[in-house]
């Protein structure tokens, strides 16, 4: 069977989020991981990405939440908290022309904090 061009940028999309897409960029904006390390630094931080990090892995994503599957909010520590995945060309200079090919797409992955979005 045939898969959609949409269901395969959704599976890409997926490994993105497990940390299995070794040309992928993981961005945290510097407020979110800043909230969630109670404004510690060092191991306080290191903890606090390990955490939103395994947040997004596990995110169920519901009806609604789109078919790329490619956004998503939850809720961490108190705070609201969103992921989005972005695709751009392997130099990171432009959108990508085919997000369902990996071979020309670099994602990124960005999360953040309801506030920076």
């Amino acid at each position: 069977m045939k898969i959609t061009a949409t269901e395969r940028i959704a599976r890409l999309n997926d490994r993105c989020r497990q940390g299995l897409d070794a040309n992928a960029r993981i961005m945290v904006t510097r407020n979110c991981l800043a909230r969630l390390s109670g404004e510690g630094e060092g191991i306080a931080e290191i903890l606090a990405q390990a955490e939103l990090l395994a947040a997004v892995r596990r995110y169920a994503f519901k009806p609604g939440d789109g078919p790329e599957r490619d956004f998503g909010a939850f809720d961490l520590q108190g705070q609201r908290v969103l992921f989005k995945i972005d695709y751009y060309d392997m130099a990171l200079e432009f959108g990508s022309d085919d997000p369902a090919d990996a071979s020309i797409t670099r994602r990124v992955l960005t999360v953040m904090l309801a506030e920076d979005y």
